[in-house]
């Protein structure tokens, strides 16, 4: 039995380490905002301005733009709906892991897509973004006010497959969520969105994590659905009066369908640069939803906006290109998919009511390879080659509502050196799909032509450098204003066969044989001329 006084020493112990631990967090998030200032002016002015208005010298080149903290609105908290001051911690993470980041204690993200806001955990200490934090709320009038409510998360559903059918039903009852984000969740449903600054805005491609402001876990998906998106058009579900209002236990299972919809197998494995084609028997597919693509491994890649031409690009909206390759003994061909929010047709009705009539350009895609086979590993500059090394060009648009689908065919030795050819002679064929917010583009050509100094002459067995460009007609992408890639490398390469394995492993004794029956003849030797010495 413990005595009252030594009862009394353990109350007062597990009080003051429960202080210490409540007041740690407090007391760091005060931080110091003059110590703040100098680290701002340092890492954070060139976007957000001196102010913190939004206003800095790179904020006409971000998509979306920089917040302006003077406004005091946060698009990322955890405070209530009706609550427009967010908690410290909200900023802080913010900060540390940024936009989109992965809010897992211990892990650095690294920020492909979404946001040009960057996760400064690995730069600074959590004490120099406290200090951040007294920064960003003094540029707003609302410095010393604190939160009222917080979110609800009541007891958390477990993500199962009958959760996550519920969340299907939910999210496609009456379009609650499809309005925006579209019948498979890629943001394609035909809206034209603002913010409340009157930016352009995008309904987010639930089915690409890696692009969401506060990470794609269920935790995190809940609170959006909870409190909305601050000066977005994302609503609040937890609105009594809303239409579309969900319960806690609704709310849970919408974020575990999200959660569910992420992309498993088109994502970006860094490690794989290679596009091994699959040879096939009889004619090649041109039909992007063709059985046989499933024969070929897909590779996907991140696409970056083209800023080193005269037109220079910043604001993206495709991201990733995934890859497929097929070959026979006469064809090669290439099935290449993107995710594409908008069928970008001009003069198409749909196309028309997401953006300015009069900015409305064809959606495209291109393969780029070089003109005749590099020796070695040299490739030729990736920006449309260069004049030592010529590079062919393959280019689909989307048409119009006047004329179909075009393919052309181009050499290129830089930006400014461009030699349009027929690709009908070179015998480029092209067939186009577009569903639910991704398109499916089918090249395919002779691996000869009778031009073998323009136009690269597809061997077996060869790596051959590929790189890849897109275009969003509707995000005002045209000419040198696109996505692309670094080159990558594509390879037609037969699968080895069991009578190809085992000849080579009866060469393989037939040499082991040789060497033994060499060595035993040498020792013999050797021991005759010991002998006769």
């Amino acid at each position: 039995m413990i005595s009252g006084n030594k009862q009394m020493k353990n109350l007062m112990f597990s009080a003051l380490i429960a202080g210490i631990c409540v007041a740690g967090p407090a007391l760091a998030a005060q931080g110091n905002a003059e110590k703040g200032k100098e680290i701002y002016m340092k890492r954070c002015v060139w976007c957000h301005g001196e102010e913190g208005d939004g206003g800095g010298a790179a904020a006409e080149r971000l998509n979306p733009p920089p917040r302006d903290f003077t406004s005091g609105l946060y698009k990322i908290k955890t405070t209530g709906r009706e609550d427009m001051v967010p908690n410290d911690e909200d900023i802080f993470r913010m900060i540390k892991y940024g936009m989109p980041g992965n809010f897992e204690p211990g892990k650095q993200p690294m920020n492909p897509g979404g946001s040009a806001m960057p996760g400064w955990g690995d730069i600074l200490s959590d004490q120099d973004i406290w200090d951040l934090v007294a920064v960003v709320k003094e540029f707003s009038e609302y410095t010393e006010e604190k939160p009222e409510t917080q979110v609800d998360y009541g007891k958390q559903i477990p993500s199962s497959p009958e959760s996550i059918e519920k969340g299907n039903k939910l999210f496609h009852e009456g379009e609650r969520c499809t309005e925006c984000h579209g019948e498979e969740g890629k943001g394609s449903a035909i809206k034209a969105l603002k913010g409340d600054a009157g930016d352009r805005t995008w309904p987010r491609n639930l089915t690409k994590p890696w692009t969401f402001r506060g990470s794609n876990d269920p935790k995190d998906i809940f609170t959006r659905i909870t409190t909305g998106i601050p000066g977005t058009q994302m609503p609040s579900f937890a609105d009594p009066e809303s239409k579309k209002s969900l319960s806690i236990e609704e709310r849970w299972h919408v974020a575990n369908y999200v959660n569910s919809l992420a992309k498993k197998d088109k994502v970006v494995n860094p490690s794989n640069t290679v596009i091994q084609a699959a040879l096939l028997e009889g004619d090649l597919p041109m039909d992007p939803n063709d059985p046989q693509w499933d024969a070929a491994a897909q590779t996907t890649y991140y696409m970056v906006p083209q800023f080193i031409g005269k037109e220079r690009h910043f604001t993206p909206a495709n991201d990733t290109i995934t890859v497929k390759a097929v070959f026979n003994e006469k064809d090669v061909a290439l099935l290449l998919e993107w995710d594409d929010r908008t069928k970008s047709i001009p003069g198409d009705e749909m196309a028309i009511k997401v953006t300015d009539p009069d900015e409305v350009y064809e959606d495209a895609v291109a393969i780029q390879i070089p003109a005749v086979l590099p020796k070695g590993v040299q490739k030729p500059y990736f920006g449309m080659g260069d004049p030592s090394h010529p590079v062919n060009i393959w280019q689909w648009k989307a048409g119009t509502t006047e004329s179909p689908e075009t393919i052309s065919l181009m050499n290129s030795t830089g930006f400014a050196n461009i030699e349009k050819r027929d690709a009908a002679k070179a015998g480029i064929e092209v067939k186009s799909a577009y569903s639910h917010g991704t398109w499916k583009v089918v090249m395919k050509r002779p691996r000869t032509t009778g031009e073998a100094d323009k136009d690269l002459q597809f061997e077996e067995g060869k790596f051959i450098p590929i790189a890849f460009a897109a275009w969003d007609g509707s995000n005002n992408e045209t000419g040198s204003k696109h996505t692309m890639t670094t080159w990558y490398w594509l390879i037609l390469k037969a699968p080895v066969g069991a009578r190809p394995a085992m000849t080579a492993i009866f060469v393989a004794a037939l040499i082991f044989g040789g060497l033994v029956w060499w060595a035993r003849g040498a020792a013999i030797a050797r021991k005759e001329e010991e002998a006769a010495a």
